[in-house]
């Protein structure tokens, strides 16, 4: 049995990613006290509960468990793993002025917006208390700049084929003048090369318009820059997966996110499909919907 413990900051999307695990056949449990999970377990894989036999679990852990409960996060899973179970956390987060922005719309009270605390005040007292479960992430996903459908595409395509000793390896476009994203495991900065931007013909086209493809394919420094992000994953990742590592995001910039990063996620994304135990993923976070 595979558990999976999602937690993330008050509206960073933990709902949404609880109902899109649930739909693709997790048995999902929020809000449950940490001390009590040991014992959900037992009582799972003994059958107490209609999990359809090998039903995954997944669990949703907040900062309602307590200061205590998550101080001791760290030993909780290192106890779960000895014991044999295979646990993976997901952890979902966002900008402060998006969950501001998201409260102020849905009116809702945050678990920590009590005795005229402001709103504030309590988020970044969220984010310090989860602390301790986002340092233990095997997968973090910054909701800032998603939508509910495409967080719950995310982690379908994160997580849909992924099974044990497997990579899911995300190669994700960005701007840089939109921000850096804060789910990257890796980033790299290719606004030193030509920029299609400043070509009139191609500044309405993408990365994946072939006049931009070409425009890029001429300039030797673009080869030399995939050789040396291709030839460093090469070395390094192959390493992660024998370490266990199971979701690696790497994330590629240029000035506006919609030429240069594009066109060398899409190559980089072609070189690694199709090998053995790795998952290929792709988003371009400033072209939107993919």
């Amino acid at each position: 049995m595979r558990l999976l413990i999602v937690s993330g900051l008050s509206g960073s999307g933990k709902t949404v990613a609880l109902h899109t695990l649930e739909d693709a056949g997790y048995f999902c449990v929020d809000n449950l006290p940490l001390p009590l999970l040991q014992d959900l377990i037992e009582q799972v894989r003994n059958g107490h509960y209609d999990t359809e036999g090998d039903r995954h679990l997944a669990v949703g852990v907040d900062v309602r468990s307590g200061l205590e409960a998550l101080r001791g996060f760290g030993d909780l899973l290192r106890v779960l793993r000895a014991d044999g179970h295979q646990v993976e956390v997901l952890f979902l987060q966002a900008a402060s002025e998006v969950l501001l922005r998201r409260y102020h719309l849905t009116r809702r009270r945050h678990p920590l917006a009590r005795d005229g605390l402001p709103l504030v005040e309590a988020i970044e007292h969220e984010r310090k208390w989860l602390g301790h479960v986002a340092a233990e992430a095997d997968l973090t996903v910054d909701t800032s700049r998603l939508s509910m459908h495409d967080l719950a595409r995310t982690l379908r395509d994160r997580m849909g084929g992924h099974g044990e000793h497997e990579l899911s390896l995300l190669f994700q476009s960005f701007g840089f003048k939109h921000g850096a994203p804060m789910d990257s495991d890796f980033v790299f900065d290719v606004r030193c090369l030509p920029n299609p931007h400043y070509e009139r013909a191609l500044s309405s086209l993408t990365g994946r318009d072939q006049p931009v493809c070409d425009f890029l394919d001429r300039h030797t420094e673009v080869a030399a820059m995939f050789g040396s992000i291709q030839g460093y994953l090469e070395q390094w990742l192959p390493r992660l997966l024998e370490d266990h590592r199971s979701y690696v995001t790497v994330s590629i910039g240029c000035t506006g996110g919609r030429h240069r990063s594009v066109y060398l996620v899409e190559r980089l994304a072609e070189a690694w499909r199709g090998r053995e135990h790795v998952t290929v993923s792709i988003r371009h976070r400033e072209l939107g919907k993919q």
